[in-house]
């Protein structure tokens, strides 16, 4: 069935970071995937002429804390995900439902633990607010669980696991380590807070001895959620656990942050870091958290643009064991078209991440489908607009 032909590409960003980007370029999309990309044009029943403007992939935020659906209890806040795709966010990673009134945080048993992860499974990960995608139903990993509860996790679809709230002081010697093993065999990731203890207070401090010690697929927030590991154990946790992949999130220290992707700079590991908010929670409701991190990574930290959205997008979804995150051939057509705003001294999306400027968005793709009608509500509009045309 004829598609979407996007046409007048200023650049397209790929995703996978060893990818260059195109300049002045087309994409046709079929069935909700990339079709092909550099034709002179195409039979589809939808025609997009984006003027100039550039192409890169959905943002992946790798860690929100989903309660019920769009509203959330921390903020008390109602249609968070929905304006989250207005700032370029097209999927959703649960770092744990969380924030669940009545909770109890201090004593969480493997029954509360399980209910709470099976029902945000059949009811959280089914949403598609605007069209985005919802992946939910994170266990959280608590003493006292046996590898038959891993066996119900993994039947009802659990794709995450995440240390959090594990009390290490009174845990039985190798529990930890078969937790991960379990869920491992299962086809899991883990996940693991690290750093001080959260905003709820119940997590558990974890530094560098407890990190190498369990040996998890994605080490959360390194550089603060709120607060880091001190410095040296950030470059032992990023030079021993070569892979593991290394979370930046907006609860970040910034000046930790700095520390980190400098030390995977100096590894040439940058396609283990990857990006996500940490919200809603003490942080806020944060539309724009993801092109804010980029920015930061790009103008601050001194990242190639590039590689700033690669671990916005195709890093975090190799992490979570995601197919999605890249614009290549036969991939997800989730896609941001946007640009410099008025005003800015930007030329292209990459120059406006280069020198911190917010692009403005003119819109969003899911699936190969638009996000909402006319421009992001939550960007300044870009220089240019996308005109819709009767297809060919």
């Amino acid at each position: 069935m004829p598609g979407t032909f996007i046409r007048n590409i200023g650049t397209l960003v790929l995703g996978p970071i060893g990818e260059e980007p195109i300049r002045e370029t087309s994409l046709l999309i079929e069935d909700g995937r990339v079709a092909a990309i550099g034709v002179d044009a195409a039979e589809a029943a939808r025609v997009l002429d984006i003027g100039g403007l550039d192409v890169i992939p959905g943002l992946i935020d790798g860690h929100v804390h989903p309660a019920f659906g769009e509203w959330t209890p921390a903020q008390d806040s109602i249609g968070w995900m929905s304006n989250y795709v207005h700032g370029g966010t097209t999927s959703f990673v649960s770092a744990g439902e969380l924030h669940l009134p009545g909770l109890p945080l201090d004593a969480m048993s493997p029954r509360t633990a399980m209910s709470v992860a099976l029902a945000s499974r059949d009811a959280t990960a089914r949403l598609r607010p605007l069209g985005a995608r919802v992946f939910a139903g994170t266990i959280l990993l608590v003493q006292g669980m046996t590898e038959a509860d891993f066996d119900v996790l993994a039947d009802a679809g659990v794709k995450l696991a995440k240390f959090i709230f594990y009390d290490w002081a009174s845990a039985p010697a190798g529990e930890a380590q078969a937790y991960v093993e379990w869920a491992h065999q299962r086809g899991m990731r883990v996940k693991m807070h690290s750093g001080g203890v959260s905003r709820s207070g119940s997590s558990k401090v974890a530094g560098y001895e407890l990190v190498k010690g369990v040996a998890p697929d994605i080490v959360a927030h390194i550089s603060g959620g709120p607060i880091p590991m001190p410095d040296p154990e950030i470059e032992a946790v990023i030079a021993d656990l070569s892979d593991t992949f290394i979370e930046v999130c907006s609860s970040m220290n910034y000046r930790a942050t700095q520390v980190a992707v400098a030390a995977l700079e100096a590894r040439d590991d940058l396609d283990r870091l990857t990006l996500g908010t940490d919200t809603p929670g003490g942080t806020g409701v944060i539309p724009r958290g993801m092109l804010r991190n980029i920015c930061f990574l790009a103008a601050v930290c001194g990242v190639d643009p590039v590689r700033a959205i690669a671990a916005a997008t195709d890093n975090v979804g190799r992490a979570h064991g995601l197919d999605i995150g890249r614009l290549t051939v036969g991939a997800a057509a989730d896609l941001v078209i946007l640009g410099p705003i008025q005003g800015s001294r930007a030329a292209s999306v990459l120059d406006c991440f280069r020198i911190g400027d917010l692009p403005g968005i003119a819109q969003v793709l899911i699936g190969g489908e638009p996000a909402f009608e006319g421009r992001s509500r939550q960007t300044p509009p870009p220089i240019g607009s996308v005109a819709y045309e009767v297809g060919r």
